[in-house]
Formats: C-alpha cells, structure tokens, sequence
C-alpha cells in the first residue's frame, strides 16, 4: 500500500507461483477488504491505487539460472528470497542484492529460512562472522533478526499438535532443537560423505555421462551427470533432474533437452522402464549395482565437487546418514541423487575403458 514500492519476490525455483505464493497473497488481501485494489496475474501483483507492484520470480528455471534477467529488473526496492536455504550459490544472491539501490526509498532484502547447517554461507556471513547467536532477536551492524518458533503462535495450534511436539522433544532432543526450534545443525549426525564442496562442475572438460535413479509419486527421479578425474581423484556432480510424478514420455524429454544422447547408467531394477526409455530415444543402461557399501567406499575414494545450481544433491549430501556405521548399513532417506551417482561411478570404474570415459 506503500507508495513508489516495487518487490521482488522470488524462490530458488518456483514454476507455479499461481498455485503456491499468489493464492496466500489473496488471502490476504481478501482479509484486508482490499480486493478491488489490486490487480492479479499469475506473475505479479499491482496496486492500482499508486502502481506498486510485487513481482514473482523464480532465480533457477527450466532453461538455467536468470540471475542476469533478475539484476536487470528496473526499480526494484525489495528483494525477498522465500526458502533461502536452497540457494547455496552466494554469488548469485551478492549479484542481485547489489542491485537494489533506489534512491529516497528504503532498501529492504528479506530472507527467510529454515536453518539447515553451519557450513551454508548465509550462517557463516550472518551468524559466525557477525558473532551473532543462532536465535538471536534483534539489530546488529544493519541487519534485522527474527527468529520465530512454534511458541509464537501457540494460541493457534491444536493441542494434539502440541503433544505430538513435546514428544520429539522428549524422544530425540536434537530433532526438537533443528526441526521444531530452528536451531542450526554443525552436520547432520553421522554424514556418510564428509569430503566435498561446492565448485565449477567439470572445470577440466572431462567427458562426461550421467547416473540415474527411479522414482515416481513418494520418491523423485534424479538425473545427475557426472565427470570423474582419476588424477586428481576428483569427482565432479551436477543435478539436472529431481522432481516427483513424471511419466515416462515427459521423462524422456527433459533426459534429451538436458543431456542429449550421453550415456546414462540406471538403477537396473526398473527394466521396462529402461528398455521404454530406450525406445524413445535414450542412450541408458542398467547398472550390476553390487553391494550399497561397496559404491559408497568407491565414491569416497574422491572429493566431490558439487556444482551451485546442484542444491537437492547438497542437501542430501548433508543429510546421508549411517544407521550403523561400525556395520557399513546406512539409512534410506537422502539417497536419490546419490545413488544415480553410484550407479555411475560402478560401471565406469568397472568398465575404465568403456568408451574411453576418462580421455577427452
């Protein structure tokens, strides 16, 4: 309602912000008996009265990263990036943070998040290097800090809500902290993979071809293209797919838009789906996947490098968990995208001549 106000609003992806963002928005105005005020489409919001408007975005789509198209945006005064723990690139936020610069407005940029761990660059620039606490409520050095809980909002939750809360926090403590109260995780107990980072994918120009794992309604289908440097003992990963419910025509599709016809090496327990894959254009094969611990002791032979855009594989990079370590059995959570890379990383460690994967 403010006057000479324009806002971004984004997420690190958002396809739909008509069936997400703009239906809560709505609600609101509704609430407010400002209806006949604003003018809705499916990408923006404008206030007919003064012309403020608020934009929806989303910085990762289908074609890459709009960061560029983002920074060009004219007028903008405040910038929100809603779910902001997905964005593990800090120099695509700077990039669009330096450019909200309006003159004789203020300036707003508004994260909000979940906390996720210590290692994500919006702790370590907020919190560690500011001496800020983790649920610290307050101004330092020009930054505002909310930190919000459940407790905030008790008058609004059923008691069953609240009985099902104090259960975690007597039954697993450290789930309460991260999950119910926000905290922040050092690492997510007993990680499988320690050694990685985040880096430019395939920087050396190593052929490349890519893992595959199979889901469909519960689980995601992950497509993850893989570089292997033996010299360097590198292992360099970026995400192309990782999205729930898709048919086998339209997954075909992204697999040829994305990677075209490089090797993909699958989860040889969906055969028909690999011979229907085939069919329709699909260089895949399935894998002889072995035991889970022997890929897993292969890929930890390397470092990962884990490309920006790759932010499903980080997070389950931070969340892959043994169930018992001293036995090598690991937990079945956070593990799609890693075992498309596994399947990689068998065949081509089994087969190091198959298609002289190694040699550009």
């Amino acid at each position: 309602m403010s006057k000479n106000i324009r806002v971004l609003f984004t997420r690190y992806t958002m396809v739909s912000a008509h069936l997400s963002i703009i239906p809560e928005f709505l609600e609101k105005i509704s609430l407010l008996g400002f209806e006949n005020i604003f003018d809705i489409n499916k990408s923006e919001v404008v206030n007919l009265a003064n012309g403020s408007d608020i934009l929806f975005r989303g910085i990762k789509t289908s074609a890459g990263n709009q960061t560029a198209s983002l920074k060009s945006l004219q007028g903008i005064s405040c910038w929100v990036l809603d779910e902001a723990e997905e964005l593990i690139d800090e120099s695509t936020f700077d990039t669009i943070d330096l450019s909200i610069r309006e003159k004789k407005v203020q300036n707003r940029i508004i994260l909000v998040l979940n906390p996720v761990t210590k290692e994500h660059w919006i702790y370590k620039r907020f919190f560690e290097e500011r001496g800020v606490p983790p649920s610290y409520n307050g101004i330092k050095d020009n930054v505002c800090y909310i930190h919000t809980t459940y407790k905030d909002n008790k008058l609004n939750l059923s008691q069953s809500f609240l009985d099902r809360i104090q259960a975690i926090r007597k039954n697993n403590i450290k789930k309460y902290n991260h999950n119910i109260l926000g905290g922040w995780l050092d690492k997510a107990e007993g990680v499988v993979f320690e050694n990685w980072s985040i880096g430019k994918f395939n920087p050396d120009n190593l052929q490349t071809s890519c893992g595959m794992d199979f889901g469909f309604s519960v689980d995601p289908d992950s497509l993850t293209e893989v570089a292997i440097d033996k010299a360097k003992n590198k292992l360099y990963v970026h995400e192309h797919i990782y999205k729930n419910g898709l048919k086998t025509h339209e997954l075909a599709k992204i697999i040829l838009d994305r990677v075209g016809n490089k090797l993909i090496v699958a989860d040889s327990a969906e055969p028909r789906l690999i011979e229907d894959l085939r069919h329709k254009g699909v260089n895949i094969r399935p894998v002889k996947k072995g035991t889970i611990e022997s890929g897993v002791t292969r890929m930890q032979d390397f470092e990962l490098v884990v490309s920006p855009e790759s932010v499903n594989i980080v997070k389950e990079l931070n969340n892959y968990v043994y169930a018992d370590k001293g036995s090598k059995l690991y937990v079945d959570n956070y593990n799609h995208a890693i075992d498309g890379i596994r399947y990689n990383v068998i065949y081509h460690l089994d087969n190091p001549n198959a298609g002289k994967y190694f040699v550009q």
